[in-house]
């Protein structure tokens, strides 16, 4: 492989995982399938257990092995119970259980999630810190439909509670489905560039979709602009996700002065974050992990004339009169979609309008198809 194709591969890659429908398209109407039930006893994990039938592979719902569910040695706000699904899933409800026929069960608990089993994130219900509330008995079953779902491989139970003549006694269920994951690497040197149509048609609705864990706390996540200069950008900067809007022409004279929004803190922590940016005529909607800012942009048009291209990962401007300083992102970016429009599996089948850039020398990527087969290969 030529030294210029290699650079390219060492910073960029392209990882396939999961069958399941795109993001555009939605979750699916039927991801409530029981995800812990099937799953061998070496899947489950805790704190500690007060005997070897207490253990938490005999925690599955309904169940009645064992001592009939997990009960830890010491009933203190210290324990866990642990799942490992084997590979991240989207994951839509959970149901619990106290253990069977005793006195032990949870009344309320806290859920956490994480995608290597090391850095956790707590599941919070419409933004409260306040957990789940649990069983009132041993045997009946409390469900909790998740609004919004999230994709883990790793679930933690932490109760708070139980009851105060019993133990602490969990059984459990997980429910979901697969989850599609289409991830690209940038190391802070390469960037995905994706050309455009440069005709100027009007579109109906504009819409970009991504989700991104940073490793480093600044970086670009993905610059848009039309062919007379105006442009988006959305940069990471501190934690914070800035969002840049110049609807000015860059080369008229104008007024309008750029519009910045600023959502979202401690977003550097490397779990996965949501964006979504819907453009219609002059309307503006920037979503991260479900809060909206809506606005009106300003400017001569009707409508944003961002036409010409997006780059996702950093600015690659070699060659270019306008010169740009800002530190390209370093993290993954996963499902990246344009209106409806896959870009992941664009640039895998080597489609002409995706380009590979390395932004120190504005190296091209020839040899796709042997970086993607690699590291295929070494998944």
């Amino acid at each position: 492989m030529a030294s210029a194709a290699w650079a390219v591969l060492q910073v960029l890659l392209l990882l396939p995982t999961h069958t399941w429908s795109p993001v555009g398209a939605g979750r699916p109407p039927d991801c409530d399938a029981p995800l812990a039930s099937a799953l061998p006893r070496s899947s489950f994990s805790s704190s500690s257990e007060l005997s070897s039938s207490h253990g938490p592979g005999f925690s599955r719902l309904n169940r009645r092995d064992g001592a009939g569910g997990w009960t830890p040695l010491v009933s203190n706000k210290y324990q866990w119970l642990q799942i490992d699904l084997g590979e991240r899933m989207e994951v839509s409800a959970v149901a619990t259980q106290g253990g069977y026929g005793s006195s032990d069960w949870v009344t309320s608990y806290l859920l956490m999630f994480s995608d290597g089993g090391r850095n956790w994130k707590q599941y919070r219900r419409e933004e409260s810190i306040w957990g789940f509330a649990g069983n009132t008995n041993a045997d009946s079953v409390v469900h909790y439909r998740l609004q919004p779902p999230f994709e883990a491989r790793f679930l933690r139970f932490l109760p708070l509670a139980w009851n105060p003549r019993g133990r602490i006694g969990m059984r459990i269920e997980v429910y979901g489905c697969a989850y599609k994951s289409e991830v690209v690497y940038f190391d802070g040197q390469s960037a995905l560039l994706y050309k455009l149509d440069k005709k100027p048609l009007k579109p109906v609705r504009d819409v970009i979709s991504l989700k991104f864990k940073a490793i480093q706390s600044n970086g670009i996540l993905l610059h848009r602009e039309g062919q007379h200069g105006n442009h988006i950008t959305l940069e990471l900067i501190k934690g914070k996700l800035v969002f840049f809007l110049n609807s000015g022409n860059a080369k008229l004279p104008t007024t309008i002065a750029p519009v910045t929004l600023t959502l979202g803190s401690l977003l550097d922590d490397q779990h996965w974050h949501s964006v979504l940016i819907e453009l219609l005529d002059t309307q503006v909607n920037f979503t991260v992990d479900k809060h909206t800012h809506h606005f009106q942009a300003k400017g001569e048009s009707s409508y944003l004339d961002l036409n010409f291209e997006i780059s996702f990962g950093g600015i690659p401007t070699p060659g270019r009169a306008r010169a740009f300083t800002r530190q390209s992102f370093h993290g993954c970016l996963e499902n990246l979609y344009y209106n409806g429009v896959d870009v992941t599996e664009l640039a895998k089948k080597h489609k002409p309008q995706i380009l590979m850039m390395e932004l120190a020398h504005g190296l091209q990527d020839q040899n796709l198809e042997t970086s993607l087969t690699l590291h295929q290969a070494t998944r």
